[in-house]
């Protein structure tokens, strides 16, 4: 029997495309290696630095904030000079850059968390006017919507949330844009993919100078880009193709930032404390007591959690409901019990 052979045009054009994703992944990866560095001197001479205060930022000595500003205008200039632009591409990026305003103006100490939400309701009204919203289709539209204002909401605080440890949030980000990097290749999403390769290079290059000991960090405009972006990038491709609960994967994708978010308004309120005040509740630092105080190593294991997790929501794209709805099951109790493990992490101990 012969075999058929593809096209040369088709041949050509997929050839282009990887050329295509392959420079904005260099270009972002460049940038940010330059950029990031500008942006650290920028911040130390106008004061814009997260100051130690001895119980939970317990670095030695001021750090410079903008990291994320870097890492936005890398992926901003990597789109801008590698892709062309249509309706979907532009939403995302206005939506995005209005996100990263409103951290920017945070990170200068003038907004409360209640402006802050609104502007990232702003940015989310946005994407639903250029028609970009979860793709449920069982639930009605107005479900849907509210679901995405609460899905990039959460997205977006959850990352935040999860800047609290040398490499912690940048890492994450390049985990899960990469697992979403696969996941748009199979839907020939190629805006998306766009869009990650970008968004990896920017933050593997800014990761150089953020790993521990890191001399720079995101600030509220990264880690609320970062956030915002996977959230929208995450919630525009099909993944039910094979599998109808493969729309779990993104929860998957995005699982350590997600849970530490649940988990540190839990404790907040089981204490009676405010869920937006800061504490020593978060999975890094409870696990990082476990494991001797070292941070490299904490966030050594944070990472390979997220790459398994984040394995695991790839796999479930190609299973049936039962086998994903077990699987979900059995790491729902691993979770649990592990998150039982680290509650009992006495973390006013000396």
């Amino acid at each position: 029997m012969a075999v058929a052979k593809r096209p040369p045009a088709t041949e050509a054009c997929g050839i282009a495309m990887v050329i295509q994703l392959m420079l904005g992944f260099f270009l972002a990866y460049l940038l940010a290696l330059v950029g990031t560095p500008m942006a650290r001197e920028a911040a130390l001479r106008f004061g814009v630095v997260d100051r130690p205060d001895g119980h939970l930022k317990t670095h030695q000595q001021p750090v410079a904030y903008l990291g994320g500003l870097a890492v936005f205008v890398a992926f901003l200039l990597s789109i801008g000079m590698t892709f062309e632009f249509d309706e979907e591409l532009l939403a995302l990026l206005l939506a995005s850059t209005i996100v990263t305003m409103v951290g920017l103006i945070d990170d200068f100490g003038a907004l409360t968390p209640k402006p802050k939400v609104i502007g990232q309701a702003v940015a989310v009204f946005v994407l639903l006017k250029a028609g970009v919203m979860l793709q449920i289709i069982f639930i009605p539209w107005w479900a849907r919507v509210a679901l995405t204002v609460f899905w990039l909401v959460g997205m977006s605080n959850a990352f935040n949330l999860s800047d609290i440890m040398d490499g912690l949030a940048s890492g994450f980000g390049v985990i899960a844009g990469t697992y979403l990097l696969v996941v748009a290749l199979l839907n020939g999403r190629m805006v998306v993919a766009a869009f990650t390769v970008a968004l990896i290079g920017a933050l593997l290059g800014f990761l150089r100078f953020n790993f521990h000991p890191a001399v720079i960090y995101l600030g509220d405009c990264g880690s609320l880009f970062i956030g915002f972006t996977l959230g929208a990038l995450a919630m525009v491709m099909d993944y039910t193709a094979h599998n109808d609960l493969g729309f779990l994967a993104p929860l998957y994708f995005l699982a350590l930032p997600v849970i530490d978010t649940f988990y540190v308004m839990f404790l907040r309120l089981r204490a009676g404390r405010k869920i937006y005040h800061g504490s020593p509740d978060h999975i890094p630092l409870r696990l990082r007591r476990r494991l001797g105080g070292s941070t490299v190593r904490t966030v050594v294991v944070c990472y390979g959690a997220a790459v398994v997790l984040g394995g695991v929501g790839l796999v479930i794209l190609f299973l049936d409901p039962l086998t994903t709805a077990i699987i979900t099951a059995v790491l729902a109790v691993i979770v649990l019990a592990v998150l039982v493990w680290l509650g009992r992490v006495d973390m006013e101990a000396k």
